[in-house]
């Protein structure tokens, strides 16, 4: 490992080997992390600093990436402003309270990251301090408009339904949700560097359903807000999104120093979008579940459309699947080192 592969890379200046970490490399699919939620809830490990940073560090340990990622969620924002979260099983995130009128918009605050999310500063500083200067730190939070979707939305949505609803029938409490928003995330993204992160990634998972002109004139000044914020501390910030392809342009105008991108569009292809950022990406998660020469196909295709050129960071396009074996992540991170074009 080294720790400064990640941190160049994000910079666009050249590397050693490729960096490669992955999203939710912390998780179902670790028999260890099982082991712990046998007696811990999502929420108490993530309220629990010592715990999640005993989470965060077990693909490290295991694995070496270049990268770790603190164990929290993006969903935590939604505690203090009293939405009811919960965590239902085979269901996922549910919102006892979820947001549909102006009033309750109105009656919104932007969060203070130290007194409503400190616990996760705290897992931070854990992190940071356990690793010192082996790797980087990632920290996260969710951008403003996938953070809405929940929140309106009172859960996961496939057609976002409610979600456009607010947001054609009622602009101005739509866009002051999302300013709240972004100033939430955009000064927790920044608190979190100041606790020890040294890269800050914003998760827009769901604006991928949005056309174009809907995510300039409805998400783009907001995600711009939040990004602008965290870039602040100084550290470099990744623009994470799926099913993007159609959205590129207007995300790199987002600011962000890499942008994510997913397996729906070719790597090669994408970074056109935006010659002068890093580029993110793009493994199907799905192809570490396929035998070994398939993976090795897969993962050589992404890495011969980057083609060496500096700036990139091998990840997958989404997060790692619970029915993954981590000897297919190990397998692939060696695919990524041993690489020789």
């Amino acid at each position: 490992m080294s720790g400064d592969r990640l941190l160049n890379a994000c910079r666009g200046q050249p590397v050693d080997v490729t960096p490669v970490w992955f999203m939710r490399q912390a998780g179902r699919y670790l028999p260890e992390y099982r082991a712990i939620r046998e007696h811990h809830s999502i929420l108490e490990i993530c309220h629990d600093p010592t715990l999640a940073a005993e989470v965060s560090l077990q693909p490290v340990t295991r694995f070496e990436p270049d990268a770790a990622i603190v164990f929290a969620d993006i969903l935590l924002p939604f505690e203090p402003w009293g939405l009811g979260l919960s965590f239902h099983p085979g269901e996922g995130p549910v919102l006892d309270h979820p947001i549909r009128t102006a009033d309750h918009v109105e009656g919104l605050r932007v969060l203070d990251p130290h007194t409503d999310l400190g616990f996760v500063l705290e897992t931070v500083r854990l992190v940071s301090q356990e690793l010192g200067h082996r790797v980087p730190v990632i920290g996260f939070a969710g951008a403003p408009f996938t953070l809405a979707s929940y929140a309106i939305e009172g859960g996961a949505s496939r057609q976002f339904i409610e979600t456009k609803r607010f947001m054609y029938g009622q602009p101005e409490a739509w866009h002051a949700l999302l300013s709240t928003l972004a100033a939430t995330v955009g000064q927790f993204l920044a608190a979190q560097a100041k606790a020890g992160a040294q890269v800050l990634q914003l998760f827009d998972s769901w604006v991928g359903c949005l056309a174009p002109s809907d995510y300039r004139r409805f998400v783009l000044p907001h995600s711009r807000q939040a990004l602008t914020l965290a870039a602040a501390a100084g550290t470099p910030t990744i623009h994470f999104g799926t099913c993007t392809a159609t959205l590129l342009d207007a995300m790199a105008d987002a600011g962000a120093d890499v942008i994510s991108v997913d397996w729906r569009i070719p790597l090669d292809r994408a970074w056109r979008h935006f010659p002068d950022r890093a580029i993110q990406g793009n493994l199907d998660p799905a192809a570490l579940l396929a035998p070994a020469p398939e993976l090795r196909t897969q993962v050589h295709d992404v890495l011969a459309r980057a083609a060496r050129r500096p700036g990139h960071i091998f990840n997958l396009g989404h997060g790692v699947l619970p029915q993954t074996s981590p000897d297919h992540v190990r397998a692939t991170i060696d695919l990524v080192r041993e690489y020789r074009p």
